[in-house]
C-alpha cells in the first residue's frame, strides 16, 4: 500500500484536480486496496482489468487528485464505465464511501468536459449520437413532467396504430441507434393514458385509514409505466393508506447526479422537497429503486447548505420503498393464485443504497400458488445502470447475458424486478435468450396486483 501525501500538502495547478482533491481525496484514502470489492463488481468480472474495479477506480481518482494523471485522458473512461451499482460498498470491510468518490469524479469530469467544449467552440457540436441523446434527455426531457407525459401519450398512439410493427419491419430506429432499437422492442404495452393518476389528487384508503402517504410518480414510471403507478396506488389503498399525489413533484435528479450535473440535481431535489412537505404525509413512497436511492440521499446534496440540509434530512427520514409499506401495513388481500416459478432480480440501488432486500422477497413468498426460487447472483447488477445500457451497450449486454444464464437455471416463468431500467433490461435479456413466449419480466407491483385482482 503506497503512502499518500496529506491533502493540505498538495499544491496543484489544475483547478479540476484541486476540486477533485477537495471532494474525494479523504474518502479515497480510506481504501486499503484489500480487494474485497473485486468479486462484487460486475464490470471487473466482465472486463477483467483493475481499472474496471472499485479499488482500481479509487486509485485512479487519488492519482488524478494528486495531479499524477490526466482527468480526461486517464480517469474519465474508467469512471464512465462504472455502473454505479454500489455493490462494492456492501462488500467493503472498512466502509469506504465509494458513491461519494464516484460522484465527485463524475462532477469534475463533466465540468472539465464542458470547459473543453467552450474553449474549442464545440458546445453545440456533439460528435456522436450518445452525447446528443444524453444532453437531450437530461436537460430537455426529464426535468419537464409534461413533456414526459406527452412522450408516453405519443408512445401509446404509436402502439395503438401499429406504427411500431412498421418501424421494426423497416428497421428505421436501427439506422439511428441499435441500442434504442433493441429497447423499443421490449417496451411494455401501454394502457390508455386517461387512466393515469392525476396530479394533486387524493385517493382514500380502503377500510380503516392507517397512514397518509405521498406517492412519488417518477419520470419513466409516470411517462411509460403508469399502469404500474396506478396499481401501486391501489395496493397502498388496500393496506389502509390514504394516498396523495403531490402536484409540483418532478424528476428525482438521479440521472443528472450520475452524469455529474450536480447543480441540476439540486434544483430538482429542492422542488421535490417543497412539493412533498406540503402534502402533510407520514411517508413519501416510491416504486423505483433508482429513484428511491436518490430520494433517500437528498441530504448529501445539501451538506454545505444549512437550511436545505435540515429540510432534506426530514425528507429522507420519510422516504420509503413501496415494499416496506406493504409489509408494514399488510398483509395484502390476495384474491387469486399465481401459477408458476418466480425469481427476483435485486435493484442495485434498492438493495445497496436503500438497504431493502428482505421485503420484496417476503412479498413474493406470500403470493398464493407461486413458487419462489432465489436466483444465483440476484444481488449482482443487471447492467442497466440508468442509461448505461444505451451509452455502453456492448459492455452492458455482456453482463446481461451472463445474468440470463442464472435465470435459466431457476426455470422461472416470471422474473421480478423493482426498477424500470432493470425491468426493461430483463425484458431484453429474455428477448435475447429467445424465451419471450415462456418467461415474463414484471415489476413486483404487477405480480402483487394480479394476485389481488387489480387489473
Amino acid at each position: 500500500m503506497t503512502t499518500c501525501p496529506p491533502k493540505h500538502e498538495l499544491r496543484l495547478q489544475d483547478p479540476y484536480a484541486e476540486k477533485l482533491r477537495d471532494l474525494s481525496y479523504d474518502a479515497a484514502n480510506q481504501c486499503v486496496q484489500c480487494g474485497y470489492c473485486l468479486p462484487a463488481c460486475p464490470t471487473y468480472e466482465s472486463m477483467g482489468k483493475e481499472s474496471a474495479s472499485p479499488r482500481g477506480r479509487i486509485n485512479l481518482v487519488k492519482m488524478a487528485a494528486e495531479g499524477k494523471i490526466d482527468i480526461q485522458k486517464d480517469l474519465a473512461k474508467p469512471i464512465d464505465l462504472c455502473l454505479g451499482c454500489r455493490a462494492c460498498e456492501v462488500a467493503c470491510p472498512v466502509d469506504v464511501p465509494y458513491a461519494k468518490i464516484y460522484e465527485a469524479a463524475k462532477e469534475v469530469i463533466a465540468e472539465k468536459q464542458e470547459e473543453a467544449r467552450v474553449q474549442e467552440e464545440r458546445i453545440k457540436k456533439s460528435s456522436n449520437f450518445q452525447s446528443k441523446l444524453r444532453d437531450t434527455i437530461l436537460k430537455n426531457v426529464f426535468p419537464h413532467k409534461g413533456r414526459l407525459r406527452l412522450i408516453g401519450n405519443v408512445t401509446w398512439l404509436y402502439q395503438q396504430a401499429g406504427v411500431n410493427k412498421l418501424v421494426r419491419k423497416t428497421k428505421a430506429i436501427n439506422q439511428i441507434s441499435e441500442p434504442m432499437a433493441q429497447f423499443e422492442k421490449v417496451l411494455p404495452r401501454l394502457e390508455f393514458p386517461g387512466k393515469r393518476n392525476k396530479w394533486g389528487s387524493t385517493i382514500p384508503a380502503k377500510g380503516e385509514k392507517k397512514a397518509r402517504v405521498a406517492f412519488f410518480a417518477g419520470c419513466i414510471m409516470d411517462a411509460m409505466m403508469y399502469q404500474i403507478n396506478r396499481q401501486t396506488v391501489e395496493l397502498l389503498c388496500l393496506v389502509g393508506c390514504e394516498v396523495i399525489i403531490p402536484n409540483q413533484q418532478n424528476c428525482c435528479g438521479a440521472l443528472h447526479a450520475h452524469q455529474g450535473l450536480t447543480n441540476q440535481a439540486r434544483t430538482l431535489a429542492q422542488a421535490n422537497i417543497e412539493a412533498f412537505e406540503q402534502s402533510g404525509a407520514d411517508y413519501y413512497i416510491n416504486n423505483a429503486g433508482g429513484c428511491g436511492a436518490m430520494l433517500c440521499e437528498y441530504d448529501k446534496l445539501f451538506e454545505n447548505d444549512e437550511q436545505w440540509y435540515a429540510r432534506a434530512k426530514d425528507f429522507v427520514s420519510k422516504s420509503r420503498d413501496i415494499t416496506e409499506i406493504l409489509v408494514q401495513y399488510g398483509p395484502l388481500p390476495f384474491q387469486k393464485e399465481y401459477h408458476g416459478i418466480i425469481t427476483y432480480q435485486d435493484s442495485c440501488h434498492l438493495r445497496n443504497v436503500q438497504k431493502v432486500s428482505d421485503e420484496p422477497r417476503l412479498l413474493l413468498q406470500s403470493v398464493p400458488g407461486a413458487t419462489f426460487i432465489e436466483m444465483k447472483g440476484s444481488d449482482r447488477c443487471c447492467a442497466s445502470g440508468g442509461i448505461y445500457n444505451i451509452l455502453h451497450f456492448n459492455e452492458s449486454m455482456n453482463i446481461l447475458d451472463e445474468k440470463m444464464k442464472h435465470v435459466k437455471e431457476t426455470k422461472a416463468t416470471t422474473i421480478v424486478t423493482t426498477n424500470p431500467g432493470c425491468l426493461l433490461q430483463m425484458k431484453l435479456g429474455v428477448e435475447r435468450q429467445g424465451s419471450s413466449s415462456d418467461i415474463r419480466s414484471l415489476h413486483l407491483v404487477e405480480v402483487l396486483a394480479e394476485a389481488c385482482g387489480i387489473r
